[in-house]
């Protein structure tokens, strides 16, 4: 597609930025001059040519005139002009709209020059302009007063707090997801959007149907390459796939990555698979014919640098390296020839490695290429948790002595640190770049949005010098395990729910909050409550506090209670039920035995407790500093309770509550409400379950009972919000616990709360309390507590020098102060070091010999006083903060 084409198709595909108008007739007066210079080479390029059209197109449809011009002396005085420049534009600096000298960085100012009265929008390269000129366009399409957001008060200068903000798309089933592939104006739509909101990469993924090549049904891309063309050489093919149809599979990527290219975007191919054989899989709906291991490798290597040659815009390739892609771990031959096939095409291809079983050998083998190298760790395993990084990872995923079997000698092996972390990838010397992948665990089907936790990962996630993220769609792995099912894939029964314009429309404002506060954490909220004007009018305000409020439940349960890091096996939109008293079937097999509710870990076991040690802490009156069942409780029914009030509100005064994108935020903040109080009282029930199984007294069961009640309520109350709304079978998966609906799970909840009713007193209690004292710890946990202090202040040093001690002092009123403090590597233990008291405070030092490392220090002071014991800096009040402090060496360079 020439650039004229290109053009001409997406200004005919931009109302999604305006709103959806249609142009309206001019009103008198209301001209605006449009002015780009041709001869600036950025304002020339494509993506600020894409981004000045979704400009026009909005004011048009706000009723302007756009008269375009090529110097501002063509324009009328006294008219307003819109400037698009370059860094080196002479308009740009005469206006002062110089933009940060950095990648991305852009310029809105407002300015009279001369005669003229002129916003210019001035990029420092051509992402920066098109983020220029997209604001612009959202501004005008979305503001009360469109000319007053042509002209700001304030100049507006802004540059990436990540490098990298990227979306990765899944192909999982040929019944869901073909029709979305093929379908060229849904990806206009899609990939304006992204651009729009400032994502700079797009990753579309292939292979990612399975875990492994054992037991498939729906094969369709799954091992991609004979899905997409045919390779001279070599005979192989995928059964029952036509010619016409792999040639349109072509042709659709070649267009999908020119479409991304063409909006300033990376575009990112993930190869998750390469298998050829499947075992056990008698029902597969393709298999692969023409391959032997002795040509697996070269054919991998041939069908690559074919497909890179046919698809000019892919820039990067992201692999599976781990024993899942069906290639053993330790094929480094097999790897040294499939890289090779991103090498001497005439234009750099980034390697991009999933982290899981990542070894020192498989990234030499990557940076031997030549080629830009990244490793994509996970980020908070396969769920989302709080806007920060844990500060340690789950004993169990902790290396091992013994190497693993079979395909997965690293990643089962002393190399286990890898599967759900970042591991030991921080070192100052490194010579690839890291980019946190967020995995579709904790929230796949619900809406999400809130400001204060966007902003919170748009800091965390360039931790320790690192990247930025990519972020898996909403609706990842939908149909997955060939579960797919025809008709919408939105997951809705009532038809009038359904977005009219695709399924993505659902979660516009989620990909405004993500792309805008990954670029900008301190964005002002301008930038997304004009979303929610135009979508909820009177009610935007407590629409934004009720899915705000709501959107905070689900990261939290995931951070304080994670009975699987597998997104396959915990998914707590629809929680299979951990029992409090009997053990689940499935699927949680990585909770410690004896599998229930209070042995399960914290994904950050560093700052939560587990609720049986948390009752332990209780009768022996010991209580710790961790974060507790029970405050995680309390923060959970205050969100439920904050949302739902907001909801009420909403509901007042919103216009047509009856509205269908207003129906969809009204019942996905209901169900997000109901799983915080389900979950708190479920945490609260399990307390008194454990005081009682510890001390065998008759009061705890009751209170455990009640409180369970209240739970089983809160899941009933979801049921019926849900029934009708959501099918009875919403699937990602072909496992029950994948799979259903909210009223599937009843049953599990009933059998184990009948349990807990007929429990009987432990035979040989393991404490022996006074009824009295019982009876006022049930009367603590199940009562409302109030937030720990967090008194302290400190101030953490610019940088530390290797091989010499790090002085740390805190300011605080205190009995005791100890320093909790580790390198930047998941595979160590933290360090203690009780601190001297000083005037004011405590004081002491990292030793030298620590701080001899190539990884950053974490440190965090545990504080006591009296009976309080409390973490600083630990969780501001929103909880969207890094509690702990990060310092690197000076002069540390990384990435």
């Amino acid at each position: 597609m020439n650039r004229r084409e290109f053009l001409i198709q997406t200004t005919a595909a931009t109302g999604l930025a305006a709103g959806g108008l249609r142009a309206a007739a001019p009103a008198p007066g209301r001209i605006v001059f449009v002015v780009c210079d041709p001869t600036d080479r950025i304002a020339a390029d494509p993506a600020p040519q894409w981004a000045l059209g979704r400009l026009r197109d909005a004011l048009a449809a706000r009723g302007f005139a756009v008269r375009s011009r090529a110097k501002l002396e063509e324009t009328t005085p006294g008219e307003l002009c819109v400037v698009s420049a370059g860094r080196s534009s002479a308009v740009a600096r005469d206006a002062g709209a110089i933009p940060p000298a950095a990648a991305e960085g852009l310029a809105i100012v407002r300015t009279h020059l001369g005669r003229f009265d002129a916003v210019v929008a001035a990029g420092h390269d051509v992402r920066g302009l098109a983020y220029a000129l997209s604001e612009l366009a959202d501004a005008v399409s979305l503001a009360d007063d469109p000319v007053a957001a042509l002209r700001p008060s304030q100049p507006i200068r802004e540059q990436p707090a990540n490098a990298i903000r990227s979306l990765m798309r899944v192909f999982s089933s040929d019944v869901e997801d073909k029709a979305w592939y093929h379908d060229r104006d849904y990806w206009r739509r899609y990939l304006s959007l992204l651009a729009a909101h400032r994502f700079n990469r797009f990753n579309l993924a292939f292979g990612l149907g399975y875990d492994a090549p054992n037991r498939l049904k729906d094969t369709y891309l799954y091992f991609a390459y004979p899905f997409l063309l045919s390779v001279p050489g070599y005979d192989v093919r995928a059964t029952h796939l036509p010619n016409a149809e792999r040639d349109l599979n072509l042709e659709m990527l070649r267009f999908i990555s020119d479409e991304a290219a063409a909006r300033g975007m990376d575009f990112r191919l993930g190869l998750w698979t390469h298998a050829y054989q499947w075992t056990n899989s008698p029902d597969a709906n393709h298999n692969i014919e023409g391959l032997t291991p002795q040509t697996h490798a070269a054919y991998s290597r041939d069908a690559l640098a074919l497909l890179l040659k046919e698809c000019p815009n892919i820039s990067g390739v992201t692999f599976r390296i781990h024993g899942e892609s069906g290639v053993p771990e330790g094929s480094y031959d097999f790897w040294r020839a499939v890289f090779d096939g991103c090498c001497h095409r005439g234009r750099t291809i980034e390697i991009d490695m999933h982290a899981k079983g990542m070894d020192q050998q498989t990234i030499d083998i990557a940076l031997a290429t030549g080629l830009p190298v990244s490793i994509s760790p996970k980020y908070w395993a396969e769920h989302l948790g709080l806007p920060y990084h844990q500060a340690a990872i789950r004993p169990n995923e902790l290396p091992k002595r013994d190497k693993g079997s079979g395909p997965f000698a690293q990643s089962e092996g002393a190399r286990s640190f890898l599967r759900y972390g970042y591991g030991d990838l921080l070192k100052s010397d490194r010579r690839y770049h890291i980019v946190h992948r967020i995995w579709p665990g904790t929230q796949k089907l619900l809406l999400w949005g809130d400001p204060v936790f966007a902003a919170g990962y748009g800091r965390a996630l360039h931790f320790a010098g690192t990247s930025g993220c990519e972020l898996f769609d909403p609706l990842s792995f939908k149909g997955r395990e060939g579960s797919g099912q025809p008709g919408s894939r939105d997951g809705y029964a009532d038809a009038s729910l359904r977005p009219a314009g695709g399924d993505f429309e659902k979660f516009s404002y989620t990909y405004r909050l993500w792309g805008r506060m990954l670029f900008n954490p301190e964005a002002q909220p301008e930038v997304w409550q004009r979303q929610l004007r135009r979508d909820y009018g009177l009610a935007a305000g407590p629409v934004e506090a009720a899915l705000g409020q709501a959107s905070r439940v689900l990261p939290l349960i995931t951070t304080a209670h994670l009975p699987s890091a597998s997104n396959n096996s915990f998914w707590p939109e629809m929680y299979a039920n951990m029992g409090i008293v009997r053990e689940p079937d499935r699927p949680y097999s990585d909770t410690p035995l004896p599998r229930r509710l209070g042995t399960v870990s914290p994904l950050d076991p560093q700052l939560f407790s587990r609720i049986d040690d948390y009752a332990l802490e209780l009768l022996k009156d010991e209580v710790g500093a961790k974060y507790s069942p029970l405050e995680v409780a309390q923060w959970l029914e205050d969100f439920s309770a904050a949302a739902a009030n907001a909801l009420a509100e909403a509901e007042a005064k919103a216009v047509d509550p009856h509205d269908a994108a207003f129906r969809r935020m009204a019942i996905d903040v209901r169900i997000q409400s109901g799983l915080g109080l389900f979950f708190g009282r479920k945490f609260r029930s399990g307390i008194c379950y454990a005081i009682h199984e510890l001390t065998g007294d008759t009061a705890a069961l009751p209170a455990a009972a009640a409180a369970y009640r209240e739970a089983r309520e809160a899941w009933a109350g979801i049921v019926a919000a849900t029934a009708g709304v959501y099918a009875t079978d919403v699937s990602f998966g072909d496992s029950s616990f994948k799979r259903g609906n909210w009223s599937d799970r009843l049953a599990a909840i009933d059998r184990d709360l009948a349990a807990l009713m007929a429990a009987n007193a432990p035979a040989s209690p393991v404490l022996r309390v006074e009824p009295e004292r019982v009876a006022a710890i049930i009367a603590v946990v199940t009562g409302s507590r109030k937030a720990r202090i967090r008194d302290g202040s400190h101030v953490p040093p610019a940088g530390f020098k290797p091989s010499q001690a790090l002085p740390v002092a805190v300011t605080v009123s205190a009995a005791s102060a100890v320093l909790h403090y580790r390198h930047a590597q998941q595979a160590e233990s933290w360090q203690e070091l009780p601190l001297q008291a000083q005037k004011g405070g405590f004081h002491g030092a990292i030793p030298a010999a620590y701080t001899w490392s190539p990884y950053p220090l974490e440190y965090y002071f545990e504080l006591r006083s009296g009976a309080g014991r409390w973490l600083y800096p630990g969780f501001d009040p929103n909880l969207d903060n890094q509690p702990y402090f990060l310092v690197t060496a000076e002069g540390a360079v990384t990435g």
